[in-house]
């Protein structure tokens, strides 16, 4: 059987929020990357997990891939700001990506908002452009002593 077949979209459930969180710190740390590992560290130095990280996740709209009874990928949309977006180096080229973005765009038109926008990572940047985003601006953040270069980018939905 096809692996791929067997993706289907979701919400979050109840007590996963650890496993999202080694879902983003595998997409950052693993597989090829515009950025060196010394970035890649200061980014997501461990998986995010705990009381915290359910927090900000219950916090937002998350929507899940799941393929093999596990997360390949997950995307967060807090109204109109897409906040976090991974999707496992394995699974990265096989439509995960779409399928999150696709889902959230379609609950923000029900929501009735007007756009979207995100701060694009240099690996997420081809993804959101491909999905109809424009870089409103690019810019540098430092964390933990590295500076990272990203791109607000934004989509308008009217």
């Amino acid at each position: 059987m096809d692996e791929a077949t067997d993706m289907h979209l979701r919400g979050m459930i109840a007590g996963e929020a650890d496993a999202l969180g080694r879902v983003m710190f595998r997409a950052v740390r693993e597989g090829p990357s515009a950025y060196t590992e010394a970035q890649r560290n200061a980014w997501c130095a461990t998986p995010p997990a705990g009381d915290g990280w359910a927090a900000k996740l219950a916090a937002q709209e998350v929507r899940v891939v799941e393929a093999l009874g596990a997360p390949v990928g997950f995307i967060t949309r807090d109204g109109a700001y897409v906040d976090l977006a991974f999707v496992l180096p394995g699974w990265q080229g096989r439509g995960v990506f779409a399928m999150l973005y696709d889902r959230t765009e379609a609950d923000a038109r029900a929501a009735g908002l007007r756009r979207l926008w995100v701060h694009a990572s240099l690996m997420a940047q081809p993804a959101f452009a491909a999905k109809g985003f424009a870089v409103v601006r690019h810019e540098t953040v430092a964390r933990r002593g590295e500076t990272l270069d990203r791109a607000e980018m934004e989509k308008v939905l009217v």
